[in-house]
């Protein structure tokens, strides 16, 4: 009898222990004040100083599933997988500390998005070893554009709509737009945005990233946009500066400027895949004032420096998507300027719209020192329009060029959709000929260089941190 007693309570015991280690229930959110760090999933009681609301967590082995709104500061570390679910806010203040390394997905059922609202931040800061790297939740092999929603980042900065305010596309209910040029929206550095942008219909679309109002002391260094569902990047006013920036086999425009924008950038790259490409027309850049093309202020006037816009037109004979067009299309009253850059293989090089060619005329639409090469048509007008746009842009003051082939600019292997070498050859035009000398260049933003486009010849700044094959990467 003792020997069964002793038995019975000895399998009681270890049940008990197996039942605790594998199903307790407790807070689950490091950030939280009774965090529990042997509990295995949420039992949804999460305490908070001031009582702020948090995400909605749940663990499944190494993946954190992150839903809803935090108005608490948080963390994503480097040791989980994070996967947003639908719109993730963070939002009242709060602000999003991510670890370098850290890998975070989107739900591709519910579109997951993350949303850093007005007054809050994101501090994503990787390293060129450990970058931070948003992509889809598919395995590999099974990803495509727009798994998931994308990366957006309001500010309240100023913009040129009614009120000074509007509403992020693609049905979120985030606001951006304010007075404080210099607003601060965190650190976005070292990473990577993969397999995201949806448009969920024409003029509501989700980006790779979004940066909406987003002020001039925020911090966009070394992002990566690849395989994007729709525009790679767009910015909606404001005027942060961003540099070192790579769009990479894209869906719709590489580089979308709209509603006052007014930053500085400088080191910019894109790529495109020659079979892909948007119904409403694929560009390199993308730019107006605002959708109706009026002359409300700011005007989006961006200054461009060293950038390299490889089209899909890779060898002159490339068969591409129809649906391309342009390199450079500028239109509504844009105040776009471009220097020491290089645009090659789209369909058409340089588009003006006819409401914009005042805009050439009295210098609000600047392009110096900037090389168009291998594209079918190197400028496009409006039908109704008999503008002299190739007078203009070769004019000698401006110190521009027009080459026959892509091959004329002497890459290494810039067009190599899995692995491309974006540096310019010895003899190389664009190896010379930059020039810091216009009063638009003098922000002490731009680093004074002697070359052309957005690479030296020597330093390729995409090793280590960049992928060209997310496709098959597995995480």
């Amino acid at each position: 009898m003792k020997k069964t007693q002793l038995f019975f309570w000895s399998i009681l015991a270890v049940t008990t222990l197996f039942i605790s280690a594998c199903g307790k229930e407790g807070c689950t959110d490091p950030n939280a004040l009774n965090y529990d760090p042997d509990a295995k999933s949420s039992s949804g009681d999460c305490e908070y100083a001031d009582n702020k609301q948090s995400f909605t967590l749940s663990r499944s082995g190494n993946t954190v599933t992150v839903e809803g709104i935090t108005e608490a500061d948080f963390r994503f570390y480097e040791d989980s997988i994070y996967l947003l679910k639908g719109f993730v806010y963070v939002r009242s203040g709060a602000v999003l500390t991510i670890e370098p390394g850290t890998v975070i997905k989107g739900d591709k059922n519910t579109k997951g998005s993350l949303i850093i609202e007005r007054n809050s931040k994101i501090i994503a800061e990787g390293t060129a070893t450990k970058p931070i790297v948003f992509t889809s939740s598919q395995a590999p092999g099974d990803r495509d554009y727009g798994d998931w929603g994308g990366v957006i980042v309001c500010g309240n900065a100023p913009t040129n709509l009614p009120g000074n305010e509007g509403i992020v596309e693609g049905g979120t209910d985030a606001t951006f737009g304010g007075n404080n040029a210099s607003d601060n929206s965190g650190i976005i550095k070292y990473v990577r945005i993969e397999f995201a942008g949806i448009p969920f219909q024409p003029n509501q679309e989700i980006n790779g990233l979004t940066l909406a109002a987003v002020g001039s002391e925020t911090v966009i260094e070394y992002v990566q946009v690849s395989y994007s569902g729709d525009d790679s990047y767009e910015w909606f006013g404001g005027n942060v500066n961003a540099s070192h920036l790579i769009a990479f086999r894209g869906w719709d425009d590489d580089f979308d400027t709209d509603n006052g924008y007014s930053g500085n950038l400088q080191f910019l790259v894109s790529l495109r895949d020659p079979n892909i490409a948007d119904a409403s027309a694929s560009n390199g850049f993308e730019s107006d004032n605002d959708p109706a093309g009026s002359s409300a202020t700011p005007f989006t006037s961006p200054v461009f420096c060293n950038v390299s816009l490889y089209g899909p037109n890779f060898t002159g004979s490339t068969s591409i998507s129809t649906q391309f067009r342009t390199g450079l299309h500028l239109r509504r009253l844009s105040n776009l300027k471009l220097y020491n850059s290089v645009v090659t293989g789209f369909p058409e090089g340089l588009y003006i719209a006819k409401n914009t060619e005042g805009n050439l005329d009295n210098g609000s639409v600047q392009i110096e020192n900037t090389i168009i090469a291998g594209c079918t048509e190197n400028f496009a007008i409006d039908l109704s329009s008999s503008y002299d746009l190739a007078a203009w842009f070769n004019n000698a003051s401006r110190n521009n060029s027009v080459l026959a082939n892509n091959s004329d600019v002497q890459l290494t292997d810039a067009f190599n959709l899995t692995n491309p070498n974006f540096q310019p050859l010895t003899g190389s035009p664009l190896l010379s000929g930059a020039s810091f000398s216009n009063s638009n260049l003098s922000n002490s933003f731009f680093q004074q260089v002697t070359y052309r486009g957005a690479f030296d010849g020597t330093t390729d700044w995409t090793q280590g941190w960049a992928n060209w094959d997310p496709q098959n990467t597995v995480y």
